[in-house]
């Protein structure tokens, strides 16, 4: 099985059709794809990359392999409880803390504000497509993750350092994405991300020539009443070398309120006789409109 790939270029010309059909596919039974052609700059996502790389081995590796999870690996101690990774999280909207990051650079600062800028960019067309293969208006997602604020983005930096024992810890545990589009930049040349497709974990390939892998997270679950579902992942520790990861988290603002959207649940809350009354009149029809009228009945107090 191949990792679906979404060639945003084709949404412009007669293949428009077909790269929502898999667009639509990838996100109900996978979960996760690939980006390619997405309008981010890819000589800005190598200079992110490289810089990143840069401020781990100057600010973070030292004290990663002096920490106690790394003593007790080197003990032959199985981890169960921590994750075998080096991280920092930056905030971007609507409040960033990136200036509150020690040792962070000017350039380092300005290069992802550059390159977050075109991601949510990127983020809000995604977006919009998966409205539109959801039936509902194109901007439905935009609102809903809105709030007062505006929508949460938020971006976890992560280098998998190599790892002498990698059967005796995780990467990252298993676990599902709390928000809502995810966008990662991740190494080219180690693996160790899998995702659970169709009961088995699937290993996803180190990205080349700076694709960006997108996944679906809970919110997207819920607001396309379970259609798009949100899929476990995990990251295997490596022995190869270290895994760069730098996930783009698209959320909904916190004092959002989320909820299915109303065009995409059944109708409830009616009695069976009225469904009946109905049915009579439309009963070689699609059963769509019909499931719609009881809706709009319900909304309109029209019981009995």
């Amino acid at each position: 099985m191949a990792i679906p790939v979404i060639d945003l270029a084709e949404l412009h010309g007669d293949k428009r059709s077909k790269t929502m059909t898999s667009l639509h596919e990838a996100c109900e039974k996978w979960g996760f794809f690939q980006v390619d052609n997405h309008g981010v700059d890819k000589k800005l996502m190598e200079k992110v990359k490289e810089m990143v790389n840069g401020y781990y081995d100057e600010n973070l590796k030292e004290k990663f392999y002096e920490s106690e999870m790394t003593k007790s690996l080197n003990k032959n101690e199985k981890i169960s409880d921590m994750d075998w990774e080096s991280t920092f999280l930056i905030w971007h909207r609507p409040n960033s803390n990136i200036n509150q990051i020690p040792n962070i650079t000017k350039q380092l600062c300005e290069t992802m504000e550059e390159y977050i800028a075109q991601l949510i960019k990127l983020a809000e067309t995604l977006s919009e497509l998966i409205c539109e293969n959801l039936g509902l208006d194109h901007n439905h997602i935009k609102q809903t993750f809105c709030g007062t604020k505006g929508p949460s983005i938020g971006t976890k930096v992560a280098i998998y350092p190599q790892c002498p024992n990698p059967d005796l810890v995780r990467g990252l545990r298993e676990h599902t994405d709390a928000g809502g589009i995810i966008l990662l930049l991740q190494d080219d040349q180690v693996p160790g991300l899998e995702f659970l497709k169709d009961g088995q974990w699937f290993r996803i390939p180190p990205s080349k020539n700076n694709t960006i892998f997108v996944n679906t997270g809970d919110q997207i679950e819920v607001i396309s009443n379970g259609k798009y579902k949100s899929v476990l992942h995990r990251v295997m520790a490596e022995k190869r070398g270290n895994r760069l990861s730098i996930a783009t988290f698209y959320n909904p603002g916190n004092d959002a309120v989320i909820s299915p959207a109303p065009e995409l649940l059944y109708p409830g809350n009616y009695q069976f006789g009225d469904y009946l009354k109905l049915y009579s009149t439309t009963k070689f029809l699609e059963k769509g409109p019909r499931f719609e009228s009881m809706k709009t009945t319900m909304v309109n107090g029209h019981h009995g």
